[in-house]
């Protein structure tokens, strides 16, 4: 069974940086998009950043030029690089599929302090 587990969170300042990984049991990455998504506390689940097969990007407004996603389809896993952070970037970070086709992980928790 496709497990995901995200790690890498914390509290940083303003300004700080922080990189989220997620791992993935089995191996599900070489052939999907994969996708890095938030949920701040009383909001709904939004989409940050995807990544495709062959590396090519897309980001969310909000962190275009701040997060960069990667991936390493041989060790089945993905990066989110988060630079510049800011207050409103606090939220649990999750990642799945572009589909959301995986069982959702726990999330790492980012807060950032203004």
């Amino acid at each position: 069974q496709v497990q995901l587990v995200e790690s890498g969170g914390g509290l940083v300042q303003a300004g700080g940086s922080l990189r989220l990984s997620c791992a993935a049991s089995g191996s599900i990455f070489s052939g999907n998009v994969m996708a890095w998504y938030r949920q701040a506390p009383g909001k709904r689940r939004e989409l940050v950043a995807h990544i495709s097969p062959l590396g090519f990007t897309n980001y969310a407004d909000s962190v275009k030029g701040r997060f960069t996603i990667s991936r390493d389809n041989f060790k089945n896993t993905v990066y989110l690089q988060m630079n510049s952070l800011k207050a409103e970037d606090t939220a649990v970070y999750y990642c799945n599929g572009l589909r959301s086709q995986f069982p959702w992980g726990q999330g790492t928790q980012v807060t950032v302090s203004s």
